[in-house]
């Protein structure tokens, strides 16, 4: 069996995390059980929700544990089998974590699910034809219920969810107003993805000049909202929305490294009958197969064209994923191992 290079979380973060946080370690990989699956991964997701779990706070999941493999969904291919459902050079989909290889228990609900890609690159499967997009799909599908003709926005629009959350609207005839940072990110989301307008939140200094933005933006106001930032984006975004709209938070990246996010006018989900509702993807098995069906015919078609960042080789994932969390990022960020 393969040696395995792997990197651990050693100590919780403190405001920022930092290189301190994370070690790298190679270790022997051990013989395969019956039912068992030798996955060698090709690339590994960096996501937000990372950094909530390595605090050891109150969420809704168990924190990230110490001195062993940092959580993270992966993709590679099966280089050995002792479970008769897979065989060795099948593609897949799991939840390998930070390291080269893992050993699976097949058996087990979830953990690894076989991919086509024939017409998906297979890093997409970790963004938007994987987790990101059916997040994408269930904030907009059910909680939202978006409709067409209905003007919704997105915030960290040129990301992962974001990007998807666009594509998958305008399949449906909506209009899409992202907000993401930079020029750049703003020319892409419009140009490439093909919302219909974005805003630079940089080029703002508090949320009422961001809100002045969106109105322009969205002179009929916004009737549907998926929050992935939270702070000043969400105030600017409140004041636009319209009677009975609806928000789906996603995230709330804005505090994850501790600050607080007070909310600036919280009086307008009870004055516009406003429903808010946070969700975690993971919690809505059904859902999967569906959006994961549609999300890959717009991959597969060309339809939806995704950006990746790609960071290269293990070791460089803790730096891609304090990147990530600033925004560095453009499109999903993987890292090819």
């Amino acid at each position: 069996m393969p040696q395995n290079p792997q990197i651990h979380l050693v100590s919780r973060p403190t405001g920022e995390p930092s290189a301190d946080n994370f070690k790298l370690v190679t270790l022997d990989t051990p013989a395969l059980q019956d039912k068992q699956v030798l996955v060698k991964h090709a690339f590994l997701s960096l996501d937000p929700y990372m950094r909530g779990r390595m605090n050891d706070t109150k969420s809704y999941t168990l924190p990230q544990p110490l001195n062993s493999v940092m959580i993270g969904g992966t993709v590679g291919e099966v280089v050995e089998s002792r479970h008769p459902k897979f065989a060795a050079g099948d593609k897949v989909v799991g939840m390998g974590g930070w390291q080269t290889y893992s050993v699976v228990d097949a058996d087990t609900p979830g953990m690894l699910r076989k991919v086509d890609t024939t017409h998906v690159p297979i890093s997409h499967y970790l963004g938007a034809v994987g987790m990101p997009g059916v997040t994408a799909w269930h904030g907009l599908v059910r909680i939202i219920e978006a409709k067409a003709g209905q003007t919704l926005t997105v915030s960290a629009a040129s990301g992962a969810v974001g990007s998807a959350f666009g594509a998958l609207a305008k399949a449906r005839g909506c209009r899409v107003v992202g907000i993401a940072g930079g020029q750049d990110k703003c020319a892409y989301v419009v140009k490439e993805l093909g919302f219909d307008a974005c805003i630079d939140y940089k080029e703002h200094k508090d949320y009422l000049s961001l809100s002045k933005a969106l109105k322009e933006a969205c002179p009929d106001g916004i009737d549907g909202h998926f929050e992935n930032v939270g702070g000043m984006v969400l105030d600017a975004v409140m004041l636009r929305m319209n009677q009975f709209g609806s928000i789906a938070v996603c995230g709330m990246i804005a505090g994850y490294n501790g600050q607080p996010i007070p909310m600036a006018n919280p009086s307008l989900i009870l004055v516009n009958r406003m429903k808010v509702q946070g969700f975690i993807v993971s919690e809505h098995p059904d859902d999967w197969p569906l959006a994961l069906q549609e999300l890959g015919g717009l991959v597969g078609s060309g339809q939806f064209r995704p950006r990746e960042t790609v960071a290269q080789g293990l070791a460089s994932a803790p730096e891609a994923f304090f990147g990530l969390l600033k925004g560095k990022n453009f499109g999903k960020q993987v890292v090819q191992i």
